[in-house]
């Protein structure tokens, strides 16, 4: 079963991080169409948060068509236009990525500078791509 979790340190509102917790699962195939998401009082209980908070997460989802409710029953994972990654292509991305944080921390480098690093590659990554 799909569960939450918050950082109370990333000064991301705990509704974003709900929707981005979804957004990641799905692309990465650890949620399949059908599959429903955990009930609000179900997040509210393991989360210590406000209903409201849940209820805003899910109709995001809903407006981006990531999930749909169904009175009475829940909230589900909807169909997907892209194909989730397969499991060898996320091992072997992961193992990779790994290697080059674990050599990004031992140069030196803090949180920051390496989210920093990570964003101006994917920049000129995108906008080699586009040009």
């Amino acid at each position: 079963m799909f569960t939450f979790r918050l950082d109370t340190h990333s000064g991301v509102p705990p509704y974003l991080q709900l929707v981005q917790q979804v957004r990641q699962a799905v692309l990465l195939g650890f949620l399949q169409p059908g599959d429903r998401l955990p009930l609000i009082r179900e997040v509210v209980e393991d989360l210590a948060i406000n209903p409201n908070t849940v209820a805003k997460a899910y109709r995001q989802l809903e407006q981006e068509n990531l999930a749909a409710g169904r009175p009475g029953q829940g909230t589900f994972v909807t169909e997907q236009q892209s194909a989730p990654m397969s499991a060898s292509t996320y091992t072997s991305l992961r193992r990779g990525l790994t290697t080059w944080l674990r050599r990004a921390y031992a140069a030196g480098l803090d949180e920051q500078a390496v989210n920093a690093l990570i964003a101006s590659v994917h920049q000129q990554t995108r906008n080699e791509d586009v040009a």
